[in-house]
C-alpha cells in the first residue's frame, strides 16, 4: 500500500506542476521559446525530484507505460500492475482538479478556452504522425530508464537522467501539444478539461505503452542483466 501511495503522489505531484505551468505560460504570457523552456523544466525537473524522493517507496514509475515495461522485464510482479496503474491514473485526474478548483480564481480563467495543460493536436498533424512522435519518444525515455537503473549503473544519478531525458524530449514535444510519454499524465487533464483532448486521448494511451514495450526491447537488445 505504500507503494501505491507513493505513485499515487508522485503522478499528482507531476502532473500538477507540469500542466500547471504549461496552463499559466500559455494563459498569463504567452507562448513563445520561454515558454516552452519553462513547460520542459517543469517536466523535467519535478520527474528528477521524485525519482530521488518517490524511488524509494515503489520506483517512482509514475507512468504506466513504465509499469507495464518494467513487468515485461521481470523488474515488477504482474500482481501489482493494477495496483500501480489505478493509484497513477487517480493521483493524475485528481491533480487535474485541484488544478481547476485553484485556477478558479483567476477571474480571467475560463478552462473551456485556455484548457489545463492537456496534450493535444495544436498543429494538426497527421495522426500517424502525432502517434509516431509518442512512440519513438517514449521508447527513448524507456531505454533510459532502464539503463539508468541497472544494478551496474553510476550510483545517485538515475534522477539526473530520467529527469533529464524527459526535459529534452518536452524540448521537443510540448511545441507539437505532443510528449505526453505517459497514459495517467494525458488522462487526468484530458478527463477534466474535456473537449477535443478527450477526442485524441487514445494516442497519448497507446503511443507510450507501445514505445515503452520498444524502449524494454531496446535495452534488452543491447544489455544483458
Amino acid at each position: 500500500m505504500r507503494a501505491y501511495l507513493g505513485e499515487l503522489i508522485g503522478t499528482f505531484t507531476l502532473v500538477f506542476i507540469g500542466t500547471s505551468v504549461a496552463t499559466l505560460q500559455g494563459f498569463l504570457s504567452g507562448y513563445g521559446d520561454t515558454g516552452w523552456l519553462g513547460i520542459s523544466f517543469a517536466f523535467g525537473g519535478t520527474l528528477m525530484v521524485l525519482v530521488w524522493v518517490i524511488g524509494p517507496v515503489s520506483g517512482c514509475h509514475i507512468n504506466p507505460a513504465v509499469t507495464i515495461a518494467m513487468a515485461l522485464s521481470g523488474r515488477l510482479p504482474w500482481s501489482k500492475v493494477p495496483g500501480y496503474v489505478i493509484s497513477q491514473c487517480i493521483g493524475a485526474i485528481v491533480a487535474s482538479v485541484v488544478l481547476l478548483l485553484l485556477l478558479g480564481g483567476i477571474p480571467e480563467y475560463d478552462v473551456t478556452q485556455n484548457g489545463l495543460g492537456a496534450n493535444g493536436n495544436p498543429r494538426n498533424m497527421g495522426i500517424g504522425s502525432l502517434l509516431g512522435w509518442e512512440v519513438v519518444l517514449t521508447a527513448l525515455f524507456l531505454y533510459t530508464i532502464f539503463t539508468a537503473t541497472r544494478d551496474d549503473a553510476p550510483a545517485g544519478f538515475a534522477g539526473l537522467a530520467i529527469g533529464g531525458f524527459l526535459f529534452v524530449a518536452h524540448l521537443v514535444g510540448a511545441q507539437l501539444g505532443d510528449s505526453s510519454l505517459n497514459p495517467a499524465r494525458s488522462l487526468g487533464p484530458a478527463l477534466v478539461q474535456g473537449g477535443d483532448a478527450v477526442g485524441v486521448l487514445w494516442v497519448f494511451i497507446v503511443g507510450p505503452i507501445v514505445g515503452g514495450i520498444l524502449g524494454w526491447l531496446l535495452y534488452k537488445t543491447l544489455h544483458t542483466d
